[in-house]
């Protein structure tokens, strides 16, 4: 973040930093709004965004062009240390994809969207039931899948989805 050239004009050297950091605070963002549900858990993430955050607003004074960044980082910095109650009540769920035969056994053939994969469903209840669906399937039409296997939809999340091939 701090990275800094060492040949060039003060201008161009004030550029190639700004650049940098508009990179960095882009990345971070972008960390943060895919991971944020496991960064709340994570204290040292956490404790990262919150250092980040004071960091990037120190920058501002300095760099006035950081200004359009800061709102943007704030919120999701905000959004994410907040306690969140409703995630307290969500389901966790873990969705496995398994094979069922013997891999080497198994002729290697191209996936076509036309494929069904079953997926192990782990419940936070330490359950588990199987659901089948197309390769092609979303991530929606995966959850809702699951929720209709399950009963309920209410606070269905995936935490992580994994597959061997």
């Amino acid at each position: 973040y701090h990275a800094q050239p060492s040949q060039g004009t003060e201008q161009e050297k004030m550029d190639y930093a700004l650049n940098n950091k508009r990179r960095v605070i882009r990345l971070v963002l972008q960390w943060a709004a895919l991971y944020g549900d496991l960064l709340q858990e994570d204290e040292a993430a956490m404790a990262f965004l919150e250092e980040f955050y004071v960091s990037v607003s120190d920058d501002t004074r300095m760099i006035a062009a950081l200004k359009e960044q800061l709102p943007e980082l704030e919120k999701i910095v905000k959004q994410i240390s907040e306690e969140p109650k409703a995630a307290q009540k969500k389901h966790k769920v873990l969705l496995q994809l398994f094979n069922t035969s013997d891999d080497r056994a198994q002729k290697r053939q191209p996936i076509r969207g036309s494929d069904e994969v079953l997926f192990k469903v782990y419940c936070i209840d330490q359950t588990y039931t199987t659901i089948r669906v197309p390769v092609s399937s979303s991530v929606k039409e995966v959850i809702s899948a699951v929720a209709d296997k399950l009963g309920s939809g209410e606070g269905l999340i995936i935490v992580k989805m994994s597959s061997g091939g």
